[in-house]
């Protein structure tokens, strides 16, 4: 596990952080629309208000997507989430009154003078209300002077971490052996295990990290128990350094503790998971709909340009291995496959017209009907040959990992620069390292921001 890639992720339903600002700020679009409606009317009629409910409901996953109200933000990015979030709302309720034909019924003046008064009231709401949480947790982790038991890699990986999370002070590191390693950079010792009661006491600890190995394990129960009545809160952090980690994280499970070190998202936030494959869905169908004019003509040119299918198949492996069918607009001469033979620059068997569309990745694009079936997502690590997987899962560690979420037609990897040809063991470890680093930081935000990103590196020039 690598301390400086590890991400914190809840397990649990949202705090009072995000419902308590959410209900003001409902509660004030709310009653500004009806107050705006009867300005206008005289009367809040019933559309109104079934426009207020609709607005309400919608919010919801629209702020959750948008990651408004998270603690970590400073003030300017929560302003931008909380315009994106308003902003899809709005967005989804003109989507309603389109489709149920009653966009007649609203004043335009009403509903530009909500959408734009809506926002603004929210902000002047999120001021203060930012300020108290952060002024809050300021004061509650100011009261939490911590200790770490041990001196180790992972005992200084914490002391990091926790250096960087405001007020929350570290008094120092607690010895249980050789501290004549540590560099001058390193926190210091304040003493060793024998004096840790007598530390905890002196310095007023109300937290303490315990870091040993696993192969401490009788001394970790023999701290533990002693600190049973010292009111100080224990937080044991498993040395898993030797492990790679996947999607990981600690729940409970009918009253017993569990570690999990390898769990796919789409099994684990469920939610979010079906929100990602709806979204996805939408656009992809959106998307032939809008492109099916340059689908056809591409699909003229490959069939001009040299004999052979308008579509190349090609077996990949899918969500948790499963090989699904890949679909692309053929690029290459039709010839004999079974080599499965990476593309390489001034590749004779590109045709002209092949070339062009590699190029622009505009070959791709039958891939969104591999969307529509459900076998691949528009953001996820894209799917390698059956033939490659197999030569490099024996070559690359955790290579069959990047499996545990659905392929996608870009991705991480690719707006981070690896895109083309892997000739190299190194390109494709470096490919698969983005991968999981994906899978471990998953969410619908970043997906937006790989889609934002993605035609600004679609003309690489390692691209052939």
């Amino acid at each position: 596990m690598d301390l400086s890639l590890s991400i914190n992720r809840s397990t649990g339903l949202k705090g009072l952080t995000f419902w308590g600002q959410w209900a003001l700020a409902q509660g004030f679009v709310v009653t500004l629309l009806f107050i705006l409606a009867e300005q206008h009317t005289g009367t809040v009629a019933f559309y109104y208000r079934m426009c207020a409910t609709l607005a309400v409901l919608a919010s919801v996953p629209a702020y959750t997507f948008s990651g408004v109200y998270r603690k970590r933000d400073n003030y300017l990015t929560g302003l931008g989430r909380l315009f994106m979030g308003w902003s899809m709302t709005m967005a989804a309720l003109a989507c309603i009154a389109f489709v149920c034909q009653a966009d007649e019924l609203f004043s335009r003046q009403v509903i530009l003078s909500w959408a734009v008064y809506g926002f603004l009231g929210q902000a002047f709401l999120y001021a203060p209300l930012h300020a108290f949480s952060k002024y809050y947790q300021r004061s509650r982790k100011s009261e939490h002077k911590t200790l770490i038991v041990g001196t180790g890699e992972l005992a200084l990986g914490l002391a990091k971490k926790l250096s960087q999370l405001e007020n929350l002070p570290l008094v120092g590191l607690v010895s249980n052996g050789d501290v004549s390693v540590l560099g001058s950079d390193a926190p210091r010792v304040v003493g060793d295990q024998e004096q840790l009661l007598e530390l905890i006491e002196a310095h007023d600890i109300r937290r303490l990290y315990i870091t040993l190995p696993l192969s401490e394990a009788a001394k970790i129960e023999a701290i533990y128990g002693d600190l049973l009545g010292a009111n100080v809160d224990v937080v044991w952090v498993p040395d898993l350094n030797s492990l790679t980690l996947l999607n990981h994280s600690v729940k409970v499970v009918d009253g017993l503790p569990a570690i999990y070190l390898n769990e796919s998202p789409l099994t684990s936030r469920p939610t979010a998971a079906l929100s990602k494959s709806l979204v996805e869905k939408t656009v992809a169908f959106l998307a032939i709909i809008a492109l099916s004019p340059i689908l056809l003509i591409i699909a003229l040119a490959v069939k001009i340009n040299s004999p052979g299918p308008v579509f190349f198949k090609q077996d990949r492996h899918g969500w948790n291995g499963k090989v699904i069918k890949v679909w692309k607009f053929r690029s290459m001469r039709v010839h004999d496959d079974r080599d499965v033979k990476q593309a390489s620059r001034n590749d004779s068997r590109i045709t002209a017209v092949g070339r062009f569309i590699r190029r622009t990745s505009l070959d791709e694009l039958p891939q969104l009907f591999n969307v529509l079936q459900g076998h691949m997502a528009l953001v996820g690590p894209r799917p390698h040959a059956v033939a490659h997987n197999n030569y490099y899962s024996g070559k690359i560690l955790a290579y069959m990992a990047r499996h545990r979420i659905k392929p996608g037609i870009t991705g991480l990897a690719q707006i981070s620069g690896c895109r083309g040809e892997t000739d190299t063991i190194d390109k494709m470890q470096k490919r698969v390292e983005i991968d999981l680093q994906y899978i471990n930081s998953w969410s619908l935000w970043l997906d937006l921001k790989i889609l934002v990103k993605t035609p600004f590196t679609l003309l690489s020039k390692d691209i052939y």
